[in-house]
């Protein structure tokens, strides 16, 4: 059995960075982040990679601290796909892409995805560790969007004008050739 732990972050929920990361319990990890989500986006996203990251026949544990990714991948998912992705009072699936993308993933994977809570922050050894993956990633997506917006911050307007072109060149009668060439059109920057 392949015992996988994921964690999400968001570094100000909703609207901030998020970052993900899964741990397999034997050794690999994986993580990234967004720009922009919310926390539980960021633990669905967990979810998902863990999942695609581990094709094949051998069961699957995913160990989480969240209840509502757990709930989504497990329990809720079923109802939802029954009911055309609505909830059970007719609304709108919330995260509904990233949802229908898990249970893509697992009725693609050959082998049994089964999940477990875990308490977070308490010391589990995995959790901590796909809890500071996750929070590194939200923080190198925070900068690089800071870096982005800096870099895409008002740039002042470039104004080409372009001289107007010179008459061809008269045509020397004595000499039967043409004047010389006049001076080289400039473009003006303002």
């Amino acid at each position: 059995m392949i015992i996988v732990s994921t964690d999400g972050s968001c570094l100000r929920n909703p609207g901030g960075a998020i970052g993900w990361a899964w741990v397999n319990h034997q050794g690999s990890s994986h993580s990234g982040g967004a720009a922009s989500g919310t926390n539980q986006v960021a633990e669905l996203r967990a979810v998902l990679e863990a999942i695609l990251a581990h094709p094949g026949s051998e069961p699957l544990l995913i160990e989480s601290d969240s209840l509502y990714a757990i709930k989504c991948a497990s329990e809720w998912i079923s109802s939802w796909r029954l009911n055309g992705w609505r909830t059970s009072t007719g609304g709108a699936v919330k995260n509904v892409e990233l949802i229908r993308q898990i249970d893509k993933a697992i009725a693609s994977r050959p082998g049994p995805v089964r999940f477990r809570w875990v308490r977070g922050h308490v010391g589990n050894y995995f959790n901590e560790q796909a809890d500071a993956l996750a929070g590194e990633a939200a923080r190198k997506a925070a900068a690089c969007a800071a870096v982005a917006e800096a870099n895409t911050a008002e740039i002042p307007a470039v104004t080409v004008e372009e001289t107007p072109a010179a008459p061809e060149a008269p045509i020397d009668q004595a000499a039967g050739k043409a004047a010389a060439p006049s001076a080289p059109q400039a473009l003006t920057l303002f």
